[in-house]
């Protein structure tokens, strides 16, 4: 099990936040899930009719997501699970198929609308910590470019560096491949979003992955609260 740790520079800097962490180990996913994409076809299906006649102002009106909105409008950013639900919504798009591990954040991402990112343990390099970004912080994004990150940002530090900012997504070095069989799902919830719905998500993620993965081991299960201390 990984061990990781907030530090206090978090808990200072974001008091209401909560941080899920969900640590999945012999993970079997190297093939496609008929059952995962049967599930998916199923959350479209749902999340038009939940929101039928929604607008955009609507969307933004749920408390989640409004938790969202005014934690990216900080960083004049528009929060990207949004934009999603509404291409679900609003323009009949599906969800991506990129692989079964990325695909069953993403399903549980659109229901619960909490934010949440996948590393592959075995590319973490030393001790893990949930922190926030720095004057002059920079990650490598999943693109391999060099982008330096505005102060105050929610981030994940491991031994050689940061690997994911709330804002500017994950870095290129540890995110899940198709040769992942050990993963770690990161949850950032902002204030104004539920513990209990973090722990919602955690659970969403894990019985996707029992969809094509039943035996899979959990590690960890856990939430980190800044508001514990």
């Amino acid at each position: 099990m990984l061990l990781i740790s907030a530090t206090d520079e978090w808990k200072i800097s974001h008091p209401a936040a909560t941080i899920g962490l969900l640590e999945l180990s012999e993970v079997v996913s190297t093939c496609s899930s008929p059952r995962l994409d049967e599930w998916k076809r199923e959350t479209e299906r749902s999340l038009r009719e939940r929101y039928q006649g929604f607008t955009r102002q609507d969307f933004l009106s749920l408390p989640v997501m409004a938790a969202y909105e005014r934690y990216y409008k900080h960083f004049n950013k528009t929060y990207h699970v949004q934009l999603q639900v509404e291409s679900i919504v609003l323009k009949g798009k599906n969800l991506p198929s990129v692989s079964p591990l990325v695909d069953a954040n993403f399903i549980a991402e659109v229901e619960t609308f909490v934010l949440t990112a996948g590393h592959d343990v075995t590319k973490l390099r030393g001790s893990i910590s949930i922190d926030v970004s720095r004057k002059d912080d920079h990650m490598i994004q999943m693109s391999g470019v060099s982008k330096a990150i505005r102060a105050g940002d929610m981030v994940m530090k491991d031994g050689d560096s940061i690997c994911c900012s709330i804002i500017y997504g994950q870095d290129n070095r540890s995110p899940i491949s198709s040769e992942t069989s050990r993963v770690l799902y990161v949850a950032y919830a902002p204030a104004g979003v539920p513990m209990e719905l973090v722990d919602t998500q955690l659970r969403r993620i894990e019985e996707n992955i029992r969809l094509f993965s039943p035996t899979a081991i959990i590690e960890q299960h856990r939430l980190l609260s800044a508001a514990a201390g």
